[in-house]
């Protein structure tokens, strides 16, 4: 007997987050596999001339070469083009060559960016050093004031690129507001969401064209593998996206693409334990004699708390700390952690701290830090899956050590 199609879970659509990523984008092959098959081809084979001519001009749906195109690559971009609510995905190699391709396929020559100075550093090196080589000019501005947007903004601006929130600060951007803003000037907006995480905050929602995230952050989630990700619309996507992705090559490979299949599926567990975690270690550094501040989303100190409230759902894992006696009590504080890891990734299983000044943003000067909010004495932690009274510990023997 057939299997009944008037469920109205057999639409995904209609599944919840948790279980989109457990069973979202699913292609099983004739072998009627539970986990997910990994294509490892690089090429494929076609019955007929005339059937190779029908793929290639997309008469016909179908996979020709795997630097743009597999099975198992499919998988990956339709689940989470499921929870972003989005048409459509293009995975990459990395997070930089996610947000390379979202910049750089929305512009041309002669065009300009304006972007919120506060970003991770490659981000900021893409928009400021590398785009101006070809001719596309950038304006940064303090992104948590919408009107800095607004007063940027050139007849012939075409992307506006922000992080909220941002690396490593905690800064956030009012996405809805600043969309509106980039719309009426007939620019798109791009949003890099890592820090939120696509459980946490839904900027196509709030009116973002295009979303980026380093899929080596909370997706992968276990310090494994490289990737990144492009979600947006079918006709950015499958347009100037994919035509980029397609003649440059930062593929991702197939197996890192299954890597990141199995992740999903925990994501959502491992994401809410690390983000409570992150919460009780918040409260708990608010209030040290040590700390100068803590920046988390959720804290009601935080100085945009109710932006925070209104767009996001959780405050998520990271923070930023800043401790008294700048860098050299930053260092003390650090290298006396023995959970807590010193690494500049984040979104790990694994709590990491970095200090952003000699790391992430090193190659910046002392005023441009200062101006995005970077002092010497900035910390920047990502929340991991140990147990919090551990972490705690931990933190009060580093700080212990200042």
């Amino acid at each position: 007997m057939p299997k009944l199609t008037n469920n109205p879970l057999s639409d995904p659509s209609n599944w919840s987050p948790e279980t989109q990523l457990v069973h979202g984008g699913s292609r099983r092959s004739q072998f009627n596999e539970t986990s997910e098959a990994i294509f490892l081809n690089s090429g494929y084979s076609y019955p007929t001339s005339q059937h190779a001519e029908d793929i290639f001009t997309h008469k016909i749906a179908g996979h020709n070469y795997s630097r743009f195109a597999n099975p198992t690559l499919d998988m990956f971009q339709d689940r989470m083009a499921l929870l972003e609510g989005a048409e459509a995905a293009r995975a990459f190699a990395s997070g930089m060559s996610a947000v390379t391709n979202a910049v750089m396929s929305q512009v041309r020559a002669g065009d300009h960016i304006v972007a919120a100075r506060a970003l991770f550093g490659g981000c900021r090196y893409v928009v400021e050093d590398l785009m101006p080589r070809f001719g596309v000019a950038s304006t940064l501005v303090d992104g948590r004031d919408p009107a800095n947007f607004e007063q940027a903004m050139r007849p012939n601006t075409k992307v506006v690129f922000v992080e909220s929130p941002t690396n490593p600060t905690i800064e956030l951007v009012d996405i809805k507001a600043v969309a509106d803003i980039a719309h009426a000037h007939g620019a798109r907006l791009i949003v890099d969401n890592v820090f939120a995480t696509a459980l946490f905050q839904h900027p196509l929602k709030l009116g973002a064209d295009l979303v980026t995230y380093s899929t080596t952050k909370h997706i992968d989630g276990q310090g494994r593998t490289l990737g990144g990700i492009v979600l947006g619309s079918k006709e950015l996507i499958e347009g100037d996206v994919h035509t980029l992705l397609r003649q440059t090559g930062p593929s991702l490979s197939p197996f890192n693409a299954w890597l990141l299949l199995k992740s999903l599926e925990t994501m959502p567990l491992r994401v809410e334990k690390m983000t409570s975690n992150a919460a009780r270690i918040a409260d708990y550094l608010e209030g040290h004699p040590k700390v100068v501040r803590v920046a988390y989303p959720f804290l009601k100190s935080h100085p945009q708390h109710e932006l925070a409230k209104r767009q996001m759902a959780n405050g998520s894992t990271l923070m930023a700390i800043d401790v008294k006696g700048g860098r050299e009590a930053a260092f003390k504080f650090s290298d006396a952690l023995s959970v807590i890891l010193i690494s500049n990734n984040l979104g790990d299983a694994k709590s990491l701290i970095t200090h952003p000044g000699t790391t992430t943003h090193q190659r910046f000067t002392e005023d441009v830090r200062l101006e995005s909010g970077i002092t010497p004495g900035l910390l920047r932690l990502s929340v991991g899956l140990e147990n919090v009274d551990d972490l705690i510990k931990d933190l009060e023997f580093g700080l212990e050590q200042i």
